[in-house]
């Protein structure tokens, strides 16, 4: 059994957009792509603050379901300008996710949906 993991927030995505921000399937959540972006504001400019922020509403939908980072057991960040921003990103996320590391991939992209995005992180979560 699923259940849609919604926090109120970030009920837009769900109404206006039809997608959940994470499913709980009782064993495993799985966390849709986390932007920085929220609503009514603009994405930082600055990568770090930018980072920080994507980290925080991650936070906030593993606390939603009851979990925290130390839950993720897999993130796929996907990066605009990957090699440029890696040491920044690397740093921050390091301030969020502790021993024993999750399963890591990074991949480069061109772009994301909202503007000036850098990151998008997926993740997956045991319980």
């Amino acid at each position: 059994m699923k259940k849609s993991i919604v926090p109120e927030r970030y009920r837009h995505y769900y109404d206006n957009l039809h997608y959940s921000p994470a499913i709980d399937t009782g064993s495993f959540v799985f966390l849709s792509g986390v932007t920085a972006a929220r609503p009514n504001e603009q994405i930082p400019l600055d990568p770090v603050e930018q980072f920080h922020k994507a980290f925080d509403k991650m936070a906030s939908y593993l606390a939603e379901a009851g979990l925290g980072f130390e839950n993720i057991v897999e993130l796929t960040s996907f990066h605009v300008d990957l090699k440029k921003h890696i040491d920044a990103f690397c740093a921050v996320k390091d301030e969020y996710i502790k021993e024993p590391y999750p399963a890591w991939s990074a991949i480069g992209v061109s772009e994301f949906i909202p503007a000036n995005a850098l990151v998008e992180m997926r993740v997956v979560a045991v319980r």
